[in-house]
C-alpha cells in the first residue's frame, strides 16, 4: 500500500465525494463575518453563505490556516509512517502557504513532508490535487507526485467573471479606478488566475457575451490538446455556470467534469454571482 498522502485546503473546494475517495486531507481557512469566525467548508457551506451575504450589509473577511493547524495535520499523518505533500493556496492570495511552511520548519523539516505553492486556487488547485492523488493511488512516490505537481501547473488554466467588483474592490483585489470605471460602463470583468495573482483579461458589455467569451478563451488555452477536463463552479449562479458548462462540452470534448461551488473564503473576495471554470489538458 502505497502511503504518500496529498493534502490540501479549504480553498480548493474539492467536491467531498473526491475528498473521501482518495483520502485527501482539507486543512480549512477561516472566515470571519458578523462577529462570528467559521472554519471555511465545515462550519459554512457555500450555498447558505452566499444567500446570507446578497442579503447583508457587512462585508466578510477572512484569516489563513494557521501553524498550529498544520502542525497537527502534518504530525498525524507522519506519525502513522506517511509521507506527505501539501498543494496549497497561492501565495499570491493568502499566507496560508507560509503556515505550512513554519509547520514544517518546526517539525525539524522532514524529509517526507514536501510544502508546494501550487499557485493556484479553487476549481483549478483541485485540478492538480486529483491529477496527483490519482497518481499516489497508483504508487506513485513522493518525489513522483511533486514533479506531476509541478509538471501540471502548466497544463492547467482558470476563468473567471464577477457579478459586482465591489467585493473584489473591498478586499484590496482591484483599485478604485477600475471598479469606477466597470460600473460606470456597465462592463463584465473576465479575469483569470495568472502566476498565482488575479489578473483582468479584458471586459465585454454583457454577463451573456462574458459566459461565452471564457469559453472561447479555455479553447485557446486548450489550444487542440487532448485530453481535456473541465471543472466548472460558481456562487449563488447555478444555471449561468450550466450554459458555460454546456457550451464548453460542445466544444471541447472533456473526458471528466467537475462541478463544485466557490468556497465561502474565496466567495467572500468575489462575492455572490460569481461564474468560473477551471480546465486542464493531458
Amino acid at each position: 500500500m502505497n502511503n504518500v498522502i496529498i493534502v490540501t485546503d479549504s480553498s480548493a473546494y474539492l467536491p467531498k465525494a473526491y475528498v473521501d475517495q482518495y483520502k485527501i486531507p482539507v486543512v480549512p481557512l477561516t472566515v470571519n463575518w458578523e462577529g462570528k469566525s467559521y472554519l471555511d467548508g465545515v462550519d459554512i457551506q457555500a450555498e447558505e453563505f452566499y444567500q446570507q451575504l446578497a442579503q447583508s450589509k457587512n462585508m466578510a473577511t477572512t484569516s489563513q490556516a494557521t501553524v498550529g493547524q498544520f502542525l497537527e495535520v502534518f504530525g498525524k499523518l507522519l506519525d502513522a509512517g506517511n509521507q506527505v505533500l501539501y498543494l496549497g493556496f497561492s501565495s499570491g492570495l493568502s499566507a496560508t502557504i507560509d503556515s505550512a511552511a513554519q509547520a514544517k520548519v518546526e517539525m525539524g523539516n522532514p524529509e517526507n513532508l514536501i510544502v508546494m505553492d501550487s499557485k493556484l486556487v479553487s476549481m483549478a488547485l483541485s485540478l492538480m490535487v486529483l491529477e496527483v492523488a490519482r497518481a499516489a493511488e497508483k504508487g506513485a512516490s513522493l518525489q513522483e507526485c511533486h514533479e506531476l505537481a509541478q509538471d501540471a501547473y502548466g497544463r492547467i488554466g482558470v476563468f473567471f467573471t464577477v457579478d459586482t467588483l465591489e467585493y473584489l474592490h473591498r478586499g484590496g483585489r482591484i483599485n478604485s479606478a477600475k471598479r469606477m470605471l466597470g460600473s460606470a460602463l456597465n462592463l463584465k470583468p473576465i479575469m483569470e488566475i495568472r502566476d498565482g495573482k488575479i489578473e483582468l483579461v479584458e471586459s465585454v458589455r454583457s454577463r451573456k457575451k462574458a459566459l461565452s467569451r471564457m469559453v472561447e478563451l479555455i479553447e485557446k488555452g486548450v489550444d487542440g490538446r487532448t485530453p481535456v477536463r473541465l471543472a466548472p463552479f460558481h456562487a449563488l449562479a447555478f444555471d449561468d455556470m450550466v450554459i458555460m458548462e454546456d457550451l464548453a462540452k460542445e466544444r471541447l470534448s472533456p473526458i471528466e467534469v467537475i462541478r463544485s461551488e466557490v468556497s465561502p473564503v474565496i466567495g467572500s473576495h468575489v462575492g455572490p454571482g460569481t461564474v468560473s471554470m477551471a480546465y486542464m489538458v493531458g
